[in-house]
């Protein structure tokens, strides 16, 4: 998961979200249940990307983390 990086101590993460993930993967499921062949479903790409920021890590870094970059962060753990 991408959170998972900053919860055991690493400054940030970013990529696909993993809920977002979950559902187009339960969309898809629910099409070839329903009769769509595998081959003939298009390609899915990730639309939703979670940014994750831990302050406890920058700070011990010595870093100051930019208030626009907080504020555009899906998560901030302190």
């Amino acid at each position: 998961m991408t959170s998972d990086y900053p919860e055991v101590g690493g400054l940030m993460s970013y990529g696909p979200s993993q809920t977002d993930a979950y559902r187009r993967a339960g969309i898809y499921a629910a099409r070839i249940l329903k009769g769509a062949k595998p081959g003939d479903l298009p390609v899915d790409q990730a639309t939703r990307f979670d940014l994750v920021i831990n302050l406890a890590t920058a700070k011990a870094l010595g870093l100051e983390v930019p208030p626009s970059l907080l504020a555009r962060a899906d998560e901030v753990s302190e």
